[in-house]
């Protein structure tokens, strides 16, 4: 199973982490398989960067996000924009009521 996670860097007691596609099986700051972005919880406030469009691409794909990641991408908006995908076709009106624009007569 594929998840990402969080990649432990930096030196002793300063922790800073990046985000990052991994295979379960390999330890945490083991091999990965892309990077996506970078998280440091020793700024004020945190600083969270995160490519939306990899880190959309492996959710679509069924990448596992653990906890931790999951409520990074929150914070940054991805996870919202997973969970409801953007309907194509037609106006804001149709998509909410579902009646089209056009009058009866």
């Amino acid at each position: 199973m594929v998840k990402i996670r969080l990649r432990r860097t930096g030196k002793k007691k300063q922790p800073s982490y990046r985000i990052v596609v991994a295979d379960s099986r390999m330890p945490r700051d083991g091999r990965y398989i892309e990077a996506l972005g970078f998280y440091n919880p020793m700024t004020e406030p945190s600083t969270i960067r995160i490519d939306p469009e990899r880190a959309l691409h492996w959710l679509k794909q069924g990448a596992q996000p653990t906890r931790q990641v999951q409520n990074l991408m929150k914070i940054e908006g991805i996870w919202d924009q997973f969970k409801i995908p953007k309907t194509s076709g037609g106006t804001d009106d149709e998509r909410t009521t579902g009646v089209s624009g056009e009058g009866t007569g």
